[in-house]
């Protein structure tokens, strides 16, 4: 009987190793605990710059977290991005108690720019340091984030050292939704290390939520001038390293960083809609047929994760003979067991697991009103129109 299905028993040995693949290549990725958390002796001033925009919620622990880092030598840089909550307010009182921090209000936004790219290089052209950093408003930092880090940047030759953190999630959707998002992350991008010692810039990514980068690098790759009009500036940044022959690393950090992007569905929707078309375009090959094809092969990238549940579906319903239910049978405790490695990785109970499908679900969707809307932005009531990486210019 089993001799019937063979080609249903060889795909699903094909899948398992493919999940297999995912989770060893992820092996290859190094810790930021890897590097010693004591600053150098002569620790040189480093600028933390953290664009803000309507971020009252979050501003004052982010920045109490910066301050609280044993980096000697340090300034933060507050850009209020005509923020409306009382962002500014609260940075204001924050530099009024502590010499380190500084207020920074953006000028008005030129046409062309991503509000947060401005904020950035706004914050960029004021900042004093020989270290620059870029961090989100809603993350915390540990102590020595600041120091690995920078020791860490030494150590590998980097120009851009980012770092993946510890990604906060509370209510229901967060965690049946994020940690299928990010594990589509890492099927695409596999180890850290590959990933940074790649020379093909189509392979390359950051985390904008901690990018540390020398100030002679960051000048040198444009700043965010040169990703100004691109909605994803993290994974641009890292591209455009690799373009002008600069070095970026990036390593797990999930102890020492933690963010806490979106707290309802409503906000997932809202902020990976906003950029993983748009900004997924800037990952696949600078092919015009196959930039013309991917809203609709966008949608697709649900299927993988629910492979074995549609499998049995089809197969029990008729629609496909035996085989598909032979392969749900003997792929379900594998894929099972890589979710629930996903779930818990995340720190949340390897249990959630069982809902993965329909955070596959809710991702397809997110992905085709994403690839429906296009190069269309919406974010923080500004619109943008979001261009597409071509060939590195020369």
């Amino acid at each position: 009987m089993l001799s019937e299905h063979w080609p249903s028993l060889l795909a699903a040995a094909l899948w398992i190793g493919a999940l297999a693949s995912v989770v060893w290549r992820f092996r290859d990725s190094r810790s930021l605990d890897e590097f010693p958390a004591e600053p150098p002796a002569e620790a040189p001033l480093l600028t933390v710059v953290v664009p803000a925009r309507d971020e009252a919620h979050n501003l004052e622990a982010c920045v109490r977290s910066v301050l609280a880092s044993t980096w000697p030598s340090l300034e933060v840089l507050v850009v209020d991005d005509h923020s409306t909550d009382g962002t500014g307010a609260i940075a204001a009182r924050l530099a009024a108690e502590d010499a380190r921090v500084r207020l920074i209000p953006a000028p008005d936004l030129p046409a062309g720019w991503f509000g947060k790219q401005w904020a950035c290089h706004t914050g960029a052209r004021a900042a004093r340091g020989e270290l620059l950093c870029f961090t989100d408003a809603d993350t915390r930092h540990a102590p020595d984030l600041l120091a690995r880090s920078v020791n860490g940047l030494r150590a590998v030759d980097a120009q851009l050292f980012t770092v993946a953190g510890r990604q906060l999630m509370e209510t229901f959707w967060e965690k049946v939704v994020q940690p299928v998002v990010f594990a589509m992350f890492l099927s695409r991008y596999g180890g850290l290390e590959a990933m940074s010692r790649s020379t093909n810039p189509r392979n390359k990514i950051a985390n904008g939520q901690f990018m540390l980068f020398t100030r002679d690098g960051y000048d040198r790759l444009g700043g965010h001038a040169s990703v100004r009009d691109h909605v994803a500036e993290d994974l641009r940044l890292a591209q455009r390293c690799t373009e002008e022959g600069l070095r970026m690393h990036m390593v797990l950090a999930p102890d020492h960083l933690a963010t806490r992007m979106y707290t309802s569905l409503r906000e997932l929707r809202r902020g990976w809609g906003k950029n993983v078309y748009a900004a997924g375009r800037d990952t696949f090959p600078d092919s015009p047929v196959l930039q013309r094809l991917l809203p609709f092969i966008y949608p697709l990238f649900a299927v993988p994760p629910m492979l074995p549940a549609v499998a049995f579906l089809l197969g029990w319903s008729g629609l496909l003979g035996e085989g598909a239910i032979w392969f749900a049978a003997v792929t379900a405790p594998g894929h099972l067991a890589f979710w629930m490695g996903v779930y818990a990785y995340s720190r949340i109970s390897p249990l959630w697991a069982v809902l993965h499908p329909l955070g596959a679900l809710v991702f397809g969707w997110i992905f085709a009103e994403s690839a429906w809307r296009g190069s269309r932005v919406e974010w923080k009531g500004r619109e943008y129109l979001s261009q597409v990486a071509g060939p590195p210019e020369r």
